[in-house]
C-alpha cells in the first residue's frame, strides 16, 4: 500500500510538473511578438491584417506563435511548405479567435496541397451508404486535420474584399465542430442564446434558399444553402471580408457573429495604414 501511495504521489507530481511547464510555454508564446520580417510577410500575404486595430495585432502575434507551436504543416503531392505559407494560414486561422478564449484544442495537423485535391466522402441515405469522389479546395475534419489547397488559400487571402476565403471557411468549421458536431451552431458566448441564434440563422438560411430559387443575388454565397453548417462557414467568410455588405443585407447575422467573435470588422478600415 505504501509503495502504491508513493507511486501515486510521484505520478501526480510528474503530471503537475508537465501541466506547469505547458502553462508556462503557452503563456510565453501568447506574450511573444512577430519579428519585423514576419510581420511584413503576413501583411503582404494577408492584406486584411493591415486593418486590424493595434490592440488586436498584439494579441494576434501571440496566438499565431501558439498556433505554429501546436500545429504541424505538411505539404502533399510534392509541395514544400514555406514560412510564408505557415504564417499566412496561421494569421487567418487566429483572426477568428483573436479576441475570445476559443481555441483549436484538438487540431494538430494541416495538410496543404498545391491546388485542388480529390476527396472521397461517404454519404448516407437511410441504410444506403454511397462513396463519392469530389474535387475540393478545402476540408475540415472533426478534431482535425484541416486540408487546404495552397492555390485557393493564397488567392483567398490576397483578395480580402471578395467574400471568399477558404481558410476562414475551414476554420469556421473547426469552431463549429468544437460544440460536438458541425451543425451551424458553435459554442456561443454568455450574452448569446441558442434560441436567438437559431431564429436568426434559420431565417437567413431560408432567405438565401428563396433568393436562389428566384434568381436573386445575395452577399452570402449560394453554397451556404447546402446545409446549416455551410451557411455558417460562408457567413464567416463574408463577415470578415465584406462586413458592410453583410451588415446591410443580414444585420442580425452580422450582430450574432460580432458577438460570437467579439469583433467588429466593419470598423477596421479606419485602422488601415
Amino acid at each position: 500500500m505504501t509503495i502504491f501511495l508513493v507511486l501515486l504521489v510521484l505520478a501526480s507530481a510528474a503530471f503537475g510538473g508537465r501541466l506547469w511547464i505547458n502553462r508556462r510555454t503557452r503563456a510565453r508564446l501568447l506574450a511573444s511578438a512577430l519579428s519585423d520580417r514576419e510581420r511584413e510577410i503576413v501583411e503582404e500575404a494577408v492584406p486584411l491584417i493591415r486593418r486590424l486595430p493595434p490592440e488586436l495585432r498584439k494579441a494576434l502575434d501571440g496566438k499565431m506563435a501558439l498556433f505554429r507551436h501546436q500545429v504541424r504543416f505538411i505539404g502533399c503531392n510534392g509541395l514544400e511548405v514555406t514560412e510564408e505559407m505557415e504564417l499566412a494560414i496561421a494569421a487567418q486561422a487566429c483572426v477568428l479567435v483573436v479576441n475570445t478564449d476559443a481555441w483549436y484544442q484538438t487540431l494538430r495537423t494541416i495538410l496543404i496541397y498545391p491546388g485542388a485535391f480529390k476527396s472521397r466522402r461517404a454519404e448516407r441515405d437511410g441504410y444506403v451508404v454511397t462513396e463519392r469522389e469530389t474535387v475540393r479546395d478545402g476540408e475540415s475534419w472533426a478534431r482535425g486535420p484541416v486540408i487546404l489547397s495552397w492555390k485557393a488559400a493564397e488567392q483567398g487571402a490576397s483578395d480580402d474584399r471578395d467574400g471568399h476565403n477558404v481558410v476562414f471557411h475551414e476554420f469556421a468549421h473547426q469552431i463549429d465542430d468544437a460544440s460536438g458536431r458541425a451543425d451551424g451552431v458553435p459554442l456561443l458566448n454568455k450574452d448569446q442564446t441558442f434560441a436567438e441564434w437559431a431564429r436568426v440563422f434559420v431565417d437567413a438560411f431560408d432567405r438565401l434558399k428563396t433568393n436562389i430559387t428566384h434568381g436573386h443575388q445575395s452577399v452570402i454565397d449560394p453554397y451556404g444553402a447546402t446545409g446549416h453548417e455551410e451557411f455558417f462557414a460562408v457567413s464567416v467568410e463574408v463577415f470578415f471580408e465584406r462586413p458592410h455588405a453583410l451588415k446591410a443585407e443580414e444585420p442580425e447575422v452580422y450582430d450574432q457573429l460580432a458577438r460570437l467573435f467579439r469583433l467588429d470588422p466593419g470598423s477596421w478600415s479606419q485602422h488601415a495604414p
